[in-house]
């Protein structure tokens, strides 16, 4: 009854079709295992940080759960027309949001492993695990409909992307098989930050990359979508990671390397450059020829991911 590390999903540029699949919303918000065991509970980040005291409203609902319980999740933000935001998610404490866990796998009951067992019996188990327990906590539901369709009506409600899982998988902690793929109807992802450009209100954009190898690779200078606390809250962090040296290998840029102001040598004395600690999420229109994003927008930051698993998406 401790820790297990989240099975991951394969990211796919077309979603699976055929019997032996099925399709979830890929909901945008933290991943988190929920863990009853006797008196305990526990809200777990997929990189083990407790989240109880940031969400003591799910905290209190899966004290309903029985002993021996581990659950799979996701903790999302609604605003007021029930949709995730991940943005609202960082600030619901003064924000008019509404907090849910969707619960989308069971992984222990009564303390028995459920791991080894395929997903379709597992999610029988959380039918019944979930049958008593009402909101905040919710059974993430599984879409009753051919890939195509479902595809139409996640882009219709302008949500992130769906989840496909093979109904015969195991559970694979810490795994990205292929057994669970993920396919996005959005352009957006995490980006390691390096560095930042000062101005008014604590910096004027931020500078993003994401790893290739040991590589830390620009992408953009991210300026828009910034919340005054945001701004402030990142700022606070920045100056615990400030550095004389510049983290990313592709720098500095030719004067002609892409539209709008390059970063060259001489743009980059107006930057001071941070250790790689800090991963925001971003959401974009397009990568241009040159592997830059275009219009770029803050969205949050994603204090449950690694800096080094943040890669290209494609």
């Amino acid at each position: 009854m401790s820790f297990v590390e989240p099975m991951q999903c394969k990211l796919v540029t077309e979603l699976p079709e055929g019997e032996g699949w099925q399709y979830e919303v890929k909901w945008d918000g933290y991943r988190a295992l929920a863990i009853r065991s006797g008196s305990r509970v526990s809200l777990l980040s997929r990189r083990n940080r407790s989240l109880a005291d940031q969400f003591p409203e799910v905290r209190k609902a899966l004290e309903s759960l029985e002993d021996g319980t581990i659950l799979d999740g996701e903790i999302v933000a609604l605003n007021s027309t029930a949709k995730p935001s991940f943005n609202l998610l960082q600030n619901y404490a003064s924000e008019n949001a509404t907090i849910v866990y969707y619960a989308f796998d069971q992984l222990a009951y009564r303390r028995k492993d459920l791991s080894r067992l395929p997903l379709s019996k597992r999610s029988e188990v959380l039918e019944r695990t979930l049958s008593g327990i009402s909101d905040p906590i919710r059974r993430s539901a599984v879409l009753q409909a051919s890939a195509p369709r479902v595809i139409q009506a996640v882009k219709k409600q302008g949500l992130e992307g769906i989840v496909a899982k093979r109904s015969g998988s195991r559970y694979e902690s810490g795994q990205r098989s292929g057994q669970w793929v993920k396919f996005k109807t959005s352009q957006g992802q995490e980006f390691v930050v390096g560095g930042y450009r000062v101005g008014k209100n604590y910096f004027d954009n931020l500078a993003i990359g994401y790893y290739a190898g040991d590589r830390l690779l620009f992408v953009a200078k991210l300026k828009n979508g910034f919340t005054p606390a945001a701004r402030k809250s990142i700022a606070d962090r920045l100056r615990n990671f400030e550095t004389s040296k510049c983290p990313f290998s592709n720098l500095p840029e030719g004067k002609n390397t892409r539209r709008g102001e390059a970063l060259t040598a001489e743009a980059m004395q107006n930057y001071r450059w941070i250790r790689p600690k800090l991963v925001v999420q971003a959401d974009f229109t397009d990568w241009t020829a040159a592997n830059h994003l275009r219009h770029s927008r803050f969205v949050g930051l994603r204090e449950d991911k690694e800096p080094r698993e943040v890669t290209k998406e494609i």
